[in-house]
């Protein structure tokens, strides 16, 4: 009797634990939904302003198509196989130049992060060099490296270089001191205090550098496919900006945001993955 008793019980159990597991998937699923449509909603209704705009010729199809002028031209360019070829060309180059940057970025700012005599060294010419623009290296870089891929990818790498050695170092001088001295305690050794201490407690500045590297390494390739490129994204605007061709221009533009915002999205995925343990304000449900 006792045994009936405990199985039907844990039966029970079993079922509350299903219903409940179906009750949060049901409001995870309910509140994605949510997000997607507050996300959507601001674009919405832009792009209906817009259509109305143009559809009563209130400003020129020459200065401004319409959206469904410039969703034409999207898919001619898909048909065409030109935006795809484009695309490559330019993901190509942002990937490398992003993996170059970001590389010595994370390597030199955990150098000086951890070393006050290399920061000391190193810190002040990076420092004089991080505020150099774009615009004023690339005629030493076209000099220096030519007009071929060597000299765009570099000067992609160097805008991405930045944003992660600058939060790495402050990610890693910004770790609580009272946490070494626990680890002092604990009597950890170099290896075990970097990869237990440091690194998860720098990790959301490290993340939060990457993302911002991201964003201004497609910042970079724009000035650099305006070094006597034949292809990518950024010749192709500025070879429909010639022959007045606005609707493709528009076509670009649309393209380095999606591009972007797709990065921007999975380095935010890895944030959340990485960083379960933090537990940050999310903001208020309402205004």
């Amino acid at each position: 009797m006792q045994n009936t008793n405990e199985a039907i019980g844990m039966t029970g159990t079993a079922k509350g634990i299903r219903k409940k597991v179906r009750h949060g998937t049901s409001v995870l699923f309910t509140s994605g939904i949510k997000n997607i449509l507050w996300g959507v909603m601001l674009p919405v209704i832009v792009l209906a302003i817009w259509q109305t705009i143009g559809a009563m010729n209130i400003v020129s199809a020459t200065i401004l198509p319409t959206p469904l002028m410039i969703g034409k031209a999207f898919i001619e360019l898909v048909i065409s196989g030109e935006l795809f070829s484009h695309l490559q060309i330019s993901v190509f180059r942002a990937a490398l130049g992003f993996l170059l940057g970001a590389g010595l970025g994370l390597l030199l700012g955990t150098l000086v992060g951890f070393f006050s005599r290399a920061e000391q060294t190193l810190d002040p010419t990076l420092q004089m060099l991080r505020t150099i623009p774009h615009l004023a290296v690339m005629p030493l870089f076209i000099l220096w490296f030519g007009f071929g891929e060597l000299s765009k990818v570099l000067l992609i790498a160097k805008g991405a270089f930045f944003p992660v050695y600058l939060n790495t170092f402050l990610g890693i001088r910004g770790v609580d001191a009272k946490l070494f001295e626990v680890a002092r305690i604990l009597e950890f050794n170099k290896i075990k205090l970097v990869t237990t201490l440091i690194l998860p407690a720098a990790m959301p500045n490290i993340l939060l550098g990457i993302r911002l590297s991201l964003g201004i390494a497609w910042l970079g390739l724009v000035v650099a496919e305006l070094m006597d490129s034949s292809e990518g994204v950024g010749y192709m605007i500025m070879d429909a900006r010639q022959f007045t061709q606005t609707d493709i221009v528009f076509v670009g533009i649309i393209i380095f945001a999606l591009v972007g915002k797709a990065t921007d999205s999975l380095v935010r995925y890895l944030e959340s993955k990485l960083l379960k343990w933090r537990e940050n304000y999310k903001g208020e449900g309402a205004m």
